[in-house]
């Protein structure tokens, strides 16, 4: 069974880096990443239209490659969270996680009986084809699958500190816009009490071993964030960053 050096690195005190994928699902898309120095690939599914199928023909790519593959998938269900893992995904982002009930529900469907609740099926995509031990496949698969709810609504950072303490959660991620907009104060990433919320959030995780993370959109916003105290990172936004360099490129001919 593949290890995850992403869990193993922030359960030991350190950092992660990696990139979120909205738009490209190219076959050379995980290539690109890795090239670029992504210790993980974080596909969306909330928000871009990714099916299952494309995301297990991602997954069958990054088998060849030292990089983790993540997945947000739409919502904190028993049917998109197994999926996701049983066609290989070693993370699985939530959205929207309001109570540590909520958490603990998310991490039983990631956990194989009596520690959960997921179905079994081995010798599929998730344990790459492979035969062996069921009981040493099923501690390995604990052991490497990361939970990540997502905090970004005002009941999620009403109760931030308990889901936190959940055991099986592995990080907690920031939802900066929807954040900003239950909270009623849309896209004001300066108000104090977004602020607030960022740093209630950072330290919940510290008190908790877990680590905070958060998609910073550019330059200032990663300087910003690790100032914090975030420790799991993706940057940018893929067709944001083609748009950019693009328009910077017609731009300069132009010229």
């Amino acid at each position: 069974m593949r290890a995850n050096p992403v869990k193993a690195q922030l359960a030991a005190g350190g950092r992660a880096f990696g990139a979120m994928v909205f738009e490209f699902f190219s076959p050379g898309i995980a290539q690109i990443c890795r090239n670029a120095g992504a210790q993980f690939v974080l596909y969306d599914m909330e928000h871009t239209g990714l099916s299952f199928e494309t995301l297990k023909t991602q997954f069958a790519i990054l088998r060849g490659l030292d990089v983790v593959p993540m997945v947000r998938v739409p919502r904190g269900e028993y049917h998109f969270i197994a999926r996701a893992l049983d066609v290989g995904a070693m993370g699985v982002m939530i959205p929207m996680v309001g109570s540590a009930e909520e958490a603990a529900h998310i991490v039983a469907c990631t956990r194989y009986p009596p520690a959960g609740r997921r179905g079994a099926a081995f010798g599929f995509a998730h344990d790459d084809y492979q035969g062996g031990d069921v009981a040493a496949k099923i501690a390995a698969i604990h052991a490497r699958t990361m939970v990540i709810p997502q905090i970004e609504t005002a009941e999620g950072l009403r109760n931030v500190e308990g889901i936190a303490a959940v055991p099986g959660v592995d990080a907690l991620w920031l939802g900066h816009f929807d954040l900003t907009n239950f909270l009623g104060i849309p896209g004001e990433f300066k108000h104090p009490e977004y602020l607030a919320g960022v740093r209630r959030i950072v330290a919940a995780c510290e008190a908790h071993g877990k680590a905070a993370a958060f998609l910073a959109s550019d330059d200032d916003w990663a300087r910003e964030y690790k100032a914090y105290g975030f420790r799991l990172y993706a940057y940018g936004v893929d067709q944001a960053m083609l748009q950019s360099a693009l328009k910077h490129g017609l731009d300069l001919l132009r010229e």
